[in-house]
């Protein structure tokens, strides 16, 4: 091969001496000299935020949903850890409803005795508690220190067997339409309800109506401007939103996780029939257990369907107010009714 001349690839000859090509116009240049340090390149870290794993891990349900979705028990049952989470916690719950409706009997016979004392009435109390009429302060200490009891056995069973939310582990809970719901169900129960319960009792309890009467008027009978302005808004306002956080808040969630092992529907029907008695046991009132006892499966069936505690709050507002005239008012109301 004659020096010089091309090789097998264009380049030049092995054999002949190498050539450096001259640039011209239309011929790039040599690329930028890469220093020895350079070479090989660097290799380069992880990123500083890595992306995440691949597929991504699924999430759990949230540790706390806000109770009362406008779905009803379906929306709240969607990923929702229910409280008491075992039937032994539930029956936890239903055993402290009950030591609380015992403490807050002691609480009112305390503040009874303290407020006795104060006001100079010590001294006659018994006659005080035995007349037919008892003075307002009587009444409000007994209705103080029941919520007390009450009270605290709800915040007490939601600190042990419960998440700590107190008004979320009760189902408390209001939407736009509970008070018309809870007007509905309260008039009712006071104007249906009652009447056709109590239609065989009046063939053997004579008179029977006023007897029925008489536990409304022994709470607001008596009383006259200032006093029954405030038993009204107590027995309206604060008896239902405390009986409710206890018998269709810590009783009835008690029952519903005790007898959650009877089936989807049994179970249920247990948990409100026996809450619709142990509230009309609480009342102590002989006649009055069979009326007390049908309404307050009323409640419990709103608490349970509406999975929320606004419904049942407004109808036993309603029913207590629907009470309350008929005591104040005699039977023009109901006349004007029915």
């Amino acid at each position: 091969m004659a020096s010089g001349e091309p090789g097998p690839q264009g380049g030049p000859s092995p054999s002949g001496p190498t050539s450096i090509p001259v640039p011209g116009p239309d011929t790039p240049g040599p690329a930028a000299p890469v220093h020895p340090s350079q070479y090989p390149p660097p290799a380069y870290g992880p990123p500083a935020y890595p992306p995440p794993a691949y597929p991504p891990p699924a999430y759990g349900p949230p540790a706390y949903q806000p109770p009362g979705g406008a779905g009803g028990r379906g929306e709240a049952e969607a990923g929702e850890a229910r409280v008491p989470a075992t039937a032994a916690g539930g029956w936890v719950w239903v055993l402290l409803g009950f030591l609380g409706w015992i403490a807050g009997q002691v609480f009112s016979a305390v503040l009874l005795l303290v407020v006795a004392s104060l006001n100079g009435h010590a001294h006659d109390l018994s006659a005080l508690v035995a007349r037919a009429v008892q003075p307002a302060w009587i009444v409000v200490c007994g209705l103080v220190g029941l919520w007390i009891g009450f009270l605290g056995a709800v915040v007490l069973a939601s600190r042990i067997r419960g998440s700590g939310h107190v008004l979320a582990d009760m189902r408390w809970g209001f939407r736009r339409w509970d008070p018309l719901v809870g007007i509905g169900v309260g008039v009712g129960g006071q104007f249906v309800l009652l009447p056709l319960l109590y239609i065989p009792l009046q063939f053997f309890v004579p008179h029977l109506s006023d007897k029925l009467n008489q536990p409304a008027k022994h709470l607001t009978g008596g009383f006259r401007g200032t006093d029954i302005a405030i038993i009204a808004f107590l027995t309206v306002v604060v008896v239902p939103i405390v009986e409710e956080l206890t018998f269709r808040g810590l009783v009835l969630r008690g029952f519903l996780a005790g007898f959650a092992g009877a089936g989807r529907t049994l179970g249920p029907t247990l948990a409100i029939v026996a809450t619709g008695v142990v509230f009309g046991l609480a009342h102590a009132e002989a006649l009055e257990f069979l009326g007390l006892m049908a309404f307050g499966c009323v409640l419990a069936l709103l608490a349970y369907k509406f999975d929320r505690l606004g419904p049942s709050i407004f109808a036993h507002g309603t029913f207590n107010l629907m009470a309350i005239l008929l005591v104040v008012y005699g039977g023009s109301v109901r006349a004007a009714v029915g």
